[in-house]
C-alpha cells in the first residue's frame, strides 16, 4: 500500500503513547509538522477506508470483566450461517474461519463470568455446535500494537504476566466510563470532552482515569487500532503447541521475543478436544512468508519437539473492540459540542 512518508507515523507511532490531552490531534500535528485539521482529515480517511478500526482503549484481557478464546466445529456447508449467528452476539469481538476441524474461532468478552458462560451456551444452542473455551492463563505479548515498520528486529525479553483469578473491581465512576470508551474517540478537535460528557465526568478527570488505567494495567494501550488485512497483511496463522506445563512459561517468554510474533500467550487446554497450551499469531503479506516464519521459530526454539498445529485464517467475519459493558447512549445534546459545531 503506498504510504506518504510524512503521514506514516500517524498510523504506526500512535498505536501507543497517544497523547492524553484535551486536543490530541493538535498535539500530534505539532509533533509531525501537520495542522490539527490535516491530522483529523487523515484519520477520517483511514477510518473510511477501513485501515483504522478506531482510536481508543485496548483493555488488558482478564483485568476487567471476563473473556475467552473459543472455537467450534461447524459443518462446512453451514459455516457461513454458523459464523453469522456467532457474530450476531455483541459480546463476540473477533470471529475467524481457520483451516482445521475446529474451523471457527472467536473471542468473547462480557461483564462477568456468568454472562460469558451464558453467551457461549447460547451460541451452542443456536448453532447446534459444541463450543470449547480456552481461557487465558499467562500473557507474553498481547496487543501492544502492530509494527508496520517491520525490519525484523528482535524484541526485548518479556516476562509472563499471569491472568488474574478475579478481575479488578472498578469504582462506580470507573464503571460508568467503560461503555463510553468502547466505541473509540470521535474524530473531532476535543474528543475527550465528548466522552467525558457521555460519562458524566469532567474532561480532566476522564484523562486522569485513563492515565491511571494504563499505569494499573487495566489498559494495554490507548491509541490507533489498525486493521492488518486492509494494510496488506493478508496472511495470518495461529500456531499452537502442547508443551509440558513446567516448560511452557519459559518457552512462551522466548517465543514472544521473536520477530514476526504478533501475539503470544498461554491458554488452558481442554482435553481431549484441544491439548495445546502455547499459542502465537504470525501475520504476513503472503502465506509462504508466514509459513517460513513458523518454520524458523520451530527450529530456533526447539518447539517442533512438541505436538503442534498451524491454523491459517481463511476468512474474517468480525473484528471490533471488546465490549465489557452495554453500549452507552449517544449524547448528541452536549451543548458545548453543539456550540463548537454550530
Amino acid at each position: 500500500m503506498p504510504m506518504n512518508a510524512a503521514r506514516f507515523p500517524l498510523l504506526n507511532d500512535y498505536q501507543r503513547d497517544f497523547p492524553l490531552v484535551s486536543r490530541p490531534f493538535a498535539a500530534i500535528g505539532a509533533a509531525q509538522g501537520l495542522s490539527e485539521a490535516e491530522v483529523l482529515e487523515q484519520y477520517r480517511h483511514w477510518q473510511q477506508q477501513g485501515m483504522v478500526n478506531r482510536i481508543g482503549a485496548v483493555f488488558a484481557p482478564r483485568r476487567v470483566g471476563a473473556s475467552t478464546l473459543a472455537a467450534l466445529q461447524a459443518p462446512p456447508e453451514r459455516l457461513e450461517w454458523v459464523a453469522s449467528r456467532v457474530s450476531a452476539h455483541p459480546e463476540v469481538n473477533h470471529n475467524y474461519a481457520r483451516e482445521h476441524a475446529y474451523n471457527l474461532w472467536f473471542v468473547a468478552t462480557a461483564p462477568d463470568a456468568l454472562r460469558l458462560h451464558a453467551v457461549l451456551a447460547a451460541i451452542e444452542a443456536e448453532t447446534g455446535c459444541p463450543v470449547i473455551s480456552l481461557p487465558l492463563v499467562e500473557e507474553f505479548h498481547i496487543d501492544l500494537g502492530f509494527d508496520l515498520a517491520g525490519g525484523g528486529a528482535r524484541r526485548q525479553p518479556v516476562a509472563a504476566v499471569p491472568s488474574l483469578e478475579q478481575p479488578i473491581e472498578l469504582t462506580r465512576e470507573e464503571q460508568g466510563l467503560m461503555p463510553v470508551l468502547q466505541e473509540g474517540l470521535p474524530l473531532e478537535p476535543q474528543p475527550f470532552r465528548a466522552l467525558a460528557y457521555r460519562a458524566g465526568l469532567e474532561e480532566g478527570r476522564l484523562l486522569d482515569l485513563l492515565g491511571q488505567w494504563l499505569e494499573r494495567g487495566i489498559l494495554k494501550r490507548f491509541g490507533v487500532v489498525v486493521r492488518h488485512h486492509e494494510l496488506g497483511y493478508t496472511a495470518n496463522a495461529m500456531c499452537v503447541w502442547a508443551v509440558p506445563e513446567g516448560e511452557v512459561s519459559a518457552l512462551g517468554e522466548r517465543l514472544a521475543a521473536e520477530p514476526g510474533v504478533t501475539l503470544c500467550y498461554r491458554r488452558r487446554p481442554m482435553a481431549p478436544h484441544w491439548p495445546y497450551n502455547l499459542f502465537c499469531m504470525i501475520h504476513g503479506k503472503a502465506r509462504e512468508e508466514v509459513a517460513e516464519l513458523r518454520r524458523g521459530l520451530g527450529e530456533r526454539l526447539g518447539l517442533d519437539a512438541f505436538p503442534n498445529e498451524l491454523l491459517f485464517s481463511t476468512r474474517r467475519y468480525k473484528q471490533t473492540g471488546a465490549r465489557y459493558a452495554p453500549q452507552a447512549p449517544r449524547a448528541d445534546a452536549d451543548p458545548l459540542r453543539q456550540a463548537a459545531h454550530g
